[in-house]
């Protein structure tokens, strides 16, 4: 990763969409140039008329944040693990992100599962505290889905909460009835998927123990759902979690037509679909509304979701002297210098009592790799500081490029955690000084951007603030 100005960043989001879309990028309505700052504008306006009634969280990503429905707080808390249980739907809404066409095996973090026995070790080895049933439709593959929920939960028990998406078309009491007899905590209905009918999901209200609505903001239909936000409180809805519309190469064609702005970014999003959202959370708040709205911010998802995977796998194979950051990443840390000083800074260590799992002295290399929590012990003006960061993934099968961690499951097939080095930067002088009170402090800011703390950012914290408009 190279040290970039944010217009040089903007400009490779650009360029990577336009390559992503191909000749239809010129078809596509994006934000005219020059716009930006005006609609942003009104985004900070909706935002700021929410203050007092609303919590904005997440790094200013994700609102309301007082009252999320408790899968929701597992996913913030980054312990939820989502099983896509198949690949096929029913239905035929014009904003699904991709083909659902094949059934497929049940499969998370593109690993495939055959047997609820080895998706429960799964959850089980890496600690997760939450799952959700996906799909496709997974009530199209009604015993498949029951059979991998009931497993979980008499494993977990209580230590679990589970949830699972529906477009709800085949929805009825004797599912419904199914579903908590096998442990089913929350129930998610897509209605944008039934013209916003609210009838299966009621019939969910007092058999499952918590009922949420979750669509995306469609923009052209804010009158019909702010109308629905009232009928959601009266029946008993227990939440509304609200979508950014995205753009995909896949639902393109059904996007036409529509009087959207459209926004580059790491994908490509609908403006008015995150204005929408906005106020809806006004509606309601200014409506009286009793219940609780969540708007999910495509950029959440992007770094929250993200960061969130790899902090579970770097934490799977991280040694014992690197840290995982904020952002999901393997930080280690390295003293370079004379043998003699070396030598020095480990006897200092031991002399200090330091578990000695936290640092690795490698002579050969003229380097010392030490825990972040030893900095208040190393005298940095005798070394350079190196900081190589490293990315991990859970894998179905080795790449047989990089280190990796088996783990093990009941059927006996393994899956892997793999680790690769993205990043190595150097500090010294100033630069070192500010990124050793970092180290110690936790809240220092980190070095300037010309001497790599740009870099650094991007490894140590998740970025802020909704998406910029550009």
């Amino acid at each position: 990763m190279s040290v970039t100005s944010l217009a040089d960043q903007q400009a490779h989001l650009i360029e990577l969409n336009r390559l992503e879309y191909g000749e239809s990028y010129s078809d596509l309505n994006f934000l005219p140039q020059g716009a930006g700052q005006r609609r942003t504008a009104e985004r900070d306006a909706l935002v700021a008329s929410l203050a007092g009634i609303s919590v904005l969280g997440c790094g200013g990503t994700k609102l309301d944040m007082r009252k999320l429905s408790p899968g929701c707080r597992i996913c913030v808390d980054g312990d939820w693990s989502c099983l896509f249980i198949n690949g096929r739907c029913n239905a035929c809404c014009f904003y699904c992100p991709s083909r659902q066409d094949e059934t497929g095996l049940p499969t998370t973090n593109a690993v495939a599962f055959r047997s609820p026995a080895d998706y429960v070790a799964y959850l089980e080895q890496f600690g997760f505290r939450g799952m959700s049933l996906s799909g496709g439709e997974p009530l199209l593959t009604p015993n498949r889905s029951i059979a991998f929920l009931a497993a979980a939960k008499q494993h977990f028990g209580e230590r679990l909460h589970s949830w699972l998406y529906t477009n709800g078309t085949l929805v009825d009491r004797d599912i419904l009835l199914r579903l908590r007899d096998a442990g089913l905590d929350e129930i998610r209905f897509d209605i944008g998927a039934t013209s916003y009918s609210l009838a299966r999901a009621s019939m969910a209200v007092g058999i499952v123990p918590t009922v949420t609505v979750e669509i995306p903001a469609v923009p052209e239909d804010l009158p019909v759902l702010e109308q629905k936000m009232a009928e959601m409180a009266d029946v008993g809805i227990n939440h509304l979690n609200l979508h950014q519309l995205r753009l995909t190469p896949y639902n393109l064609k059904r996007f036409a037509g529509r009087p959207y702005t459209y926004l580059h970014g790491e994908k490509v999003t609908v403006l008015e679909s995150e204005l929408a959202a906005l106020q809806l959370l006004h509606h309601g708040r200014a409506a009286g509304i009793d219940l609780p709205i969540n708007y999910c911010s495509f950029v959440y998802k992007h770094r929250y979701q993200k960061a969130a995977a790899r902090r579970r796998s770097a934490a799977f194979i991280g040694k014992p002297f690197e840290c995982v950051t904020t952002a999901g990443y393997l930080r280690c840390l390295s003293l370079v210098g004379g043998a003699p000083e070396l030598s020095r800074q480990v006897e200092r260590f031991r002399d200090a009592g330091c578990d000695p799992g936290l640092w690795n002295h490698n002579p050969s290399r003229g380097r010392l790799s030490f825990a972040g929590s030893l900095a208040n012990l190393v005298d940095f003006s005798s070394f350079k500081l190196l900081v190589a960061y490293a990315d991990t993934a859970i894998r179905e099968h080795l790449s047989y490029r990089n280190p990796f961690r088996e783990a093990r499951l009941p059927s006996g097939r393994k899956i892997v955690v793999e680790r690769w080095e993205v990043d190595e930067l150097e500090f010294r002088d100033g630069a070192l000084e500010s990124f050793v009170q970092h180290l110690r402090h936790g809240n220092e800011p980190l070095p300037p951007q010309d001497r790599g703390g740009s870099r650094a950012i991007a490894y140590e914290r998740i970025v802020e603030g909704l998406q910029d408009y550009f």
